[in-house]
Formats: structure tokens, sequence, C-alpha cells
């Protein structure tokens, strides 16, 4: 497909800048793939989609504070750096992406803290904004790494025009988020309470977990018309047996398996099997899934109204269907749903 057909006009008051009061009394629609049916709830309602013994998937991983700002050696320019991932503890490397990049050469020092406190040499470049830096701090890991968040904020993605306050510390976090990695929430999660959770375990909805560390990839501007020649990054996903277990156990019974978000979705795609089944995997997955597809593991959706021409409502469109899920779109523009990481959900069934 062409990227062009992804495109739809998106007034700038419906993409959300701050969270719901509560998580889950943010809009739903429901979408019915079979007949093209649509509803309008709220996300509470979700619970009466699902029986005893489906399953919900979710994205266990945990969102760190990964955006910060530094001063450059002599001249003091202030840096912007978002820390993508730790490439060696011992030696505190780190991958990360600075602005402006213009101003950053190998061998530069950054200050960081109110009183230079900890440093940071940089010593590669890897892409036109990428660099590896070398923080230079003698304490043990654990403290450094107490030193280095204490010092970053909360990575809103940019479609929030603001910076972060203290709230989204809380906020752009899934309530089960436990496996520290990601510099994206995962989206769909964020609608579920605590209270709507248990409401599902007493309903006999199972809950399973996997963990795939979104990075920026999954916002990256694409830059081809042509989809087929699109590539993504390398997202890190762990699959372990009971997930796979229970998983399985469901598609054999023919009960749904419900992917919790696009993460969630992609995860499946890198551990799916032969006959619809899920195995265990551990390693890096830069699969990149526009329609048409055949998903073989999830039977329903869950996932907030993404921006146009973004990877994410591409694999939302491969699922549902593109028409039906543009049209799920027109609609939603027309009924002033919000979007984006803050906005409101798309549930697609079957």
């Amino acid at each position: 497909m062409k990227l062009s057909q992804f495109n739809f006009n998106l007034p700038e008051e419906l993409i959300a800048q701050y969270p719901r009061p509560a998580r889950d009394e943010s809009r739903l629609m429901v979408v019915h793939r079979s007949t093209g049916k649509i509803e309008h709830k709220i996300f509470k309602d979700i619970l009466g989609y699902f029986s005893d013994g489906d399953v919900m998937v979710f994205n266990d991983t945990r969102v760190f504070p990964a955006k910060l700002y530094g001063n450059k050696e002599k001249t003091g320019a202030r840096i912007e750096v978002f820390l993508l991932r730790e490439l060696n503890a011992e030696h505190k490397l780190w991958d990360v992406l600075v602005e402006p990049a213009r101003k950053i050469r190998i061998g530069n020092k950054l200050y960081f803290g109110d009183d230079d406190s900890l440093v940071a040499e940089v010593i590669d470049n890897t892409t036109s904004r990428g660099r590896t830096l070398r923080f230079l701090y003698d304490g043990p890991h654990d403290e450094f790494k107490r030193v280095l968040f204490g010092m970053g904020q909360t990575p809103l993605p940019e479609h929030i025009k603001r910076e972060p306050n203290e709230d989204d510390a809380e906020a752009f976090q899934t309530i089960y988020a436990s496996k520290e990695g990601a510099v994206v929430a995962p989206g769909a999660g964020l609608h579920f309470s605590r209270e709507l959770m248990k409401r599902l375990e007493i309903k006999g909805v199972e809950r399973g977990f996997m963990t795939v560390h979104s990075g920026l990839g999954t916002f990256r501007e694409i830059d081809v018309e042509d989809l087929s020649k699109h590539r993504i990054d390398s997202e890190e996903i762990f699959v372990d047996e009971k997930l796979v277990n229970m998983v399985n156990k469901a598609k054999d019974a023919g009960r749904q398996v419900c992917a919790v978000g696009t993460s969630v979705l992609r995860g499946m795609v890198g551990a799916e099997t032969m006959g619809g089944h899920l195995k265990e995997f551990i390693g890096w997955n830069n699969k990149f899934v526009s329609p048409p597809y055949d998903f073989t593991v999830a039977t329903s959706l869950v996932s907030n109204f993404h921006l146009p021409l973004s990877t994410m409502l591409m694999m939302v469109a491969a699922f549902g269907g593109y028409d039906t899920v543009m049209k799920a779109y027109d609609v939603a523009v027309e009924e002033k749903y919000q979007f984006g990481a803050y906005g409101d959900s798309l549930l697609l069934l079957p």
C-alpha cells in the first residue's frame, strides 16, 4: 500500500494534550469487523465484550524518564539528550539522541544537573542525531541509575505540545508496568484501572503479559510512498512459557485472545507459529506490518486512535481491514474522539 492512503484530516484540537482524570472513563469505539457495526461506549464498558476463558495480553514494559537536558563544555550550550537504551552497564554506555546534533561531536563533554554533578563524554556517532555517551560516574550502577533518572523527565511523544509535569510520571505509565526499558508507553494499556482489572479477573477473563520495549521507531516519520520499502527499528521482545501456554490453551478452546495495543500485536507477530499459536521468544523484532496481513494469534485488538501516516495506524488497519478502520477513523473525527497517547480508544472485535 501507499503512505498517502493513511493520511486524513485531523483537527489539532482532537489531539489529547492531557490524560483524563479517570483512566477507564475515556471514550471507547467498538467496531465489529464482520459487520462493520460501530458502537460508542465508555472504556470500562469493555467488560461486556469478554467472557470467562478469554485472554487479554498486556505489555508490561515500564517507561523510564528518558528526556534530560545538559550543557556543553566551554560554550555552555543547552543540549537535549534523549536516552534510548543502555548499551553497557559496567562502562555506563548509553545510546542517545541529541538536539541540536550539529553542536555535538566525538570528544565533547556534557554536564548535567544544577551543580554539573554528572558528566558524559561523546564517544561515537550512530545516526544523524544519534550518539553513544559514556557517563563518568564512580559510584555503583544502581546509584548511577538513580542519579541519571532523577535528572530525567517523562518522554512524552512529540504530538503532546507541552513540557511534562509531575502528573505525567504516573499517567504516562500503565498500572502494571514492571520491566524497565521503554521510551514509549503502550497507550492502549493506559485506559486500564485497578478496578477494571479486578472486575475482568472476577469475570474469569485471564490476563497475560509480554514485554515489548517500544522505542522511538514507532513514531519515526516514514519517508517513502511505497510502504513495502519502509524499515523500522528493532524492538526487544520477551514472550515466556506462561503466556504461551495461556494463549495457546485459549486458542485451542476457541476463546478470544485480545492484544492490548499495537506493541502487543507486533510482539505476537514476532512470536507466532504455524496454526495460529504462540511460541516462546526472546530477541529483537523489526517486522513492519501494513495491510494486507493475516494475523493468526489475536482475535481482537484494543488500540488508541493514532495520528495520520503513523506505523501504528497501519498496523491497526492491517488487523481490522483498511476500509473498516479508515471509516471508523472518519467517524472518530466526526464524533470528536480524542487522538494520541492520552486519547480515546478503539476495540476491534471479530
